[in-house]
């Protein structure tokens, strides 16, 4: 799917979730501390917003990053996503890439996204505890990545997985001279005590 159509797409669910939860600009402004006016920007489709701030914009929304780059559930969507169909997407600020893997408008409380991270880049996403966290985990497909979470962190390289839930801040980045690649699934989190 091309760029063009994939913000016009992301401009489109953006919107779309912002009414359904009967949130005005003014609010997911306050709840995001994103301006009003570039929350407008980005759902008119004249922005290529980075990574970080559209994962402000999903918390704030209450769903995944994956989420702003799917459909919403569809009578009749199917249960199989062929590649061609899956949506990419790049950070305009690091180049990092990330596909979209599940069949969009399938009901399913499982998210998968197939990420590449450039040699060298970082994304941080700085959004604090959300109102309906999200457990999450991230499969080394092939090189290596340094990922923070809150305070700790863990250097994961091919073939590691890591299980957290998402909270809090965090951060990846690629140490390597090598695109590294690397599976994210998500679901909706059950609570849980903290030890």
């Amino acid at each position: 799917m091309g760029g063009t159509d994939l913000d016009a797409r992301l401009a489109t669910r953006l919107r779309v979730l912002r009414a359904e939860r009967g949130l005005s600009l003014d609010a997911l402004a306050a709840r995001t501390g994103v301006s009003r006016s570039m929350i407008s920007v980005v759902e008119r489709g004249e922005s290529s917003p980075t990574a970080s701030l559209l994962d402000r914009l999903a918390a704030g929304l209450g769903v995944t990053l994956a989420a702003l780059f799917a459909e919403g559930e569809q009578d009749g969507a199917t249960p199989v996503s062929r590649r061609a169909d899956q949506a990419v997407w790049r950070d305009p600020e690091t180049g990092y890439e990330r596909r979209n893997l599940s069949p969009s408008g399938y009901p399913s409380a499982l998210d998968l996204v197939e990420v590449v991270l450039p040699p060298g880049a970082r994304v941080a996403y700085d959004t604090g505890p959300r109102a309906a966290p999200f457990d999450q985990q991230v499969w080394i497909l092939d090189g290596t990545v340094d990922l923070t979470e809150g305070g700790t962190s863990h250097r994961l390289e091919e073939g590691d997985c890591l299980a957290m839930r998402l909270d809090g801040p965090t951060a990846f980045r690629n140490p390597g001279d090598r695109p590294a690649r690397y599976l994210v699934a998500l679901a909706a989190g059950a609570a849980r005590s903290r030890p």
